[in-house]
């Protein structure tokens, strides 16, 4: 049976704290203007599936302060910790701990639904998607950031050269844990296979112009949680992977380097006709 959570041990890292926090910092300034467009009505309800620490679920409080904001997630700890940072948005914010899976939510329940920096970690991305349409209204809104790990780039050279790093690992791990690591260039197909409307794709920038000390710091949190897992499930040893990732982060570090990561942002509208009966 396919592990439905395949990335838990890195999930639950003291390393995965650090990333969320700084993919927050890197992304969120400029993900926040495109939630605009989905004009959700006062008092909507939201819900942000696969929330960690929460960071982003407590920015979509404070964007719509007549939202009822839930955030769920299976990291027992990182919903602990989520429900400490940000007490003081409760009632309108709460935690709980629920799988992307199998959301206990009724049918047409959420006005927008957010899934960020999860389906490339999951297999079965499609059963997943249909269980976030499930949930949300009709006519209302799909919010996801797909990751796609063909999309860094990094400047070349060394005997760690960073693109060679990046056309071996993702596929190998990808393959080792059912997971699509590529999801990002993938999605469009899946959404409108399920016949949802008005889909767009929009890119965030990180580079080392916007953002150079947030990106050294997702790189460092990958380094630090994935280096065993990329030495058991691809071809690079774990001290090539370090040697990797110490390489590309001292090309971010470099004032006179450039690396970029294009992060794609995905909406999609769920069509207004349909039921909404179980």
């Amino acid at each position: 049976m396919t592990d439905l959570n395949p990335q838990a041990r890195q999930m639950a890292d003291e390393s995965m704290v650090r990333n969320l926090d700084a993919q927050a910092r890197a992304i969120w300034p400029q993900e926040k203007p495109l939630f605009a467009r989905y004009a959700p009505p006062a008092g909507a309800h939201i819900l942000d599936a696969g929330c960690g620490t929460g960071e982003i679920s407590s920015r979509l409080a404070e964007l719509f302060p007549t939202a009822r904001v839930l955030g769920i997630d299976i990291i027992d700890a990182h919903l602990d910790l989520a429900r400490s940072r940000y007490g003081s948005l409760r009632p309108r914010l709460t935690f709980e701990h629920q799988s992307v899976f199998e959301l206990a939510a009724e049918n047409c329940t959420f006005d927008l639904t957010v899934c960020r920096h999860v389906l490339h970690a999951i297999p079965h991305v499609d059963r997943v998607i249909a269980e976030l349409v499930r949930v949300t209204r009709r006519g209302g809104f799909l919010h996801l950031i797909p990751e796609d790990y063909g999309m860094l780039h990094f400047q070349g050279g060394g005997p760690h050269d960073p693109r060679t790093f990046w056309y071996e690992a993702p596929p190998s791990f990808g393959s080792a844990t059912e997971t699509d690591l590529f999801i990002g260039r993938n999605i469009f197909g899946i959404l409108r296979a399920m016949n949802l409307e008005d889909v767009t794709i929009d890119y965030i920038t990180v580079d080392t112009i916007r953002t150079r000390d947030e990106f050294a710091a997702i790189l460092e949190a990958w380094r630090d949680g994935y280096a065993d897992a990329i030495g058991e499930l691809t071809p690079i040893t774990r001290e090539a992977a370090i040697e990797y990732f110490n390489q590309m982060i001292a090309n971010i570090r470099d004032p006179h380097g450039y690396a970029v990561w294009m992060v794609p942002v995905v909406a999609a509208r769920v069509p207004e006709a349909g039921s909404c009966v179980s």
